[in-house]
C-alpha cells in the first residue's frame, strides 16, 4: 500500500478488514513470477470451466471467459508446496483447521476475459460432492495491473469483492494488486474478475479444504 496516500491506505485497510481478507505481498518474488509467466506463455491451454451443482465443470463464456494453462508437473508441484507450507498462516489468520489445498490452476485472462460474481464455497450457488468443502480461496497474481501501457501489465481485470448488504462505502472493493501478491479469503465471499481491457492477466488459484 506504499503507493497510496494516507487516507487511501486507511480506506483500503478498512475494506480489507470488512471483507476479511489476507493480502501477502511478494509471496512470489519478481523473478519467479516472470519465470512462471514465460512457462505459461509456452504452455497449451483449454477454456476454463465453471461449476454449479456438481463437480463436473462446464465451459460457459457468459459466466467465465478465461484459459486454463497446462503447466509442467514440476511447476504445479512447486506452487502447491509453497501453498502447503503457508497453510499454518492461513489457519491462524482465519481461525480454521484445514486439510491440504487443491491442485493449483494457472489462468490467463485475455482482452475481454472476465469471471462474473460468484462464490467458491458450499453455498446455495455451489455444491461440490467432495467430503471436504472449500474453506479458504487463494488468488495469486503473477503480473501487475496498471492504467498505463507498461509492458507486462494489464488494465481492467480487477479482483473485485462485493456485498450488497453493506453500507455504500463497503459495498465493493477492487483489490490493489502487484505481481506476486497472494490474496486469501473465505470461500463464501462473493468475488469476480472484471473484464480485461488491455494486456494479459496471469494468475494462480487454489482452495484449502
Amino acid at each position: 500500500m506504499a503507493n497510496y496516500c494516507w487516507s487511501e491506505a486507511m480506506d483500503i485497510s478498512r475494506l480489507i478488514a470488512w471483507y476479511d481478507l489476507l493480502l501477502t505481498p511478494n509471496f512470489l518474488d519478481d523473478v519467479t513470477c516472470r519465470q512462471l509467466i514465460q512457462e505459461a506463455q509456452a504452455s497449451v491451454s483449454d477454456l476454463a470451466t465453471v461449476y454449479g451443482q456438481n463437480d463436473v465443470g462446464q465451459v460457459n463464456d457468459r459466466v467465465r471467459k478465461a484459459s486454463r494453462l497446462k503447466m509442467p508437473a514440476t511447476t504445479t508441484e512447486f506452487v502447491k508446496q509453497r501453498l502447503t507450507e503457508y497453510k499454518k498462516t492461513i489457519e491462524d489468520r482465519f481461525s480454521v483447521s484445514l486439510n491440504n489445498c487443491e491442485e493449483p490452476q494457472f489462468l490467463r485472462y485475455d482482452v475481454g476475459g472476465f469471471f462474473v460474481a460468484h462464490q467458491d464455497g458450499n453455498t446455495g450457488l455451489l455444491r461440490l460432492t467432495s467430503d471436504a468443502e472449500r474453506r479458504v480461496s487463494i488468488s495469486l497474481l503473477l503480473n501487475s495491473q496498471s492504467e498505463n501501457e507498461v509492458s507486462g501489465t494489464y488494465n481492467g481485470g480487477s479482483l473485485k469483492f462485493s456485498d450488497y448488504r453493506a453500507e455504500p462505502q463497503y459495498s465493493e472493493f477492487h483489490v490493489p494488486i502487484e505481481a506476486g501478491t497472494l490474496v486469501a479469503f473465505r470461500s463464501e465471499r462473493t468475488h469476480e474478475v472484471t473484464p480485461i481491457t488491455r494486456g494479459e492477466r496471469y494468475s494462480i488459484v487454489s482452495w484449502y479444504r
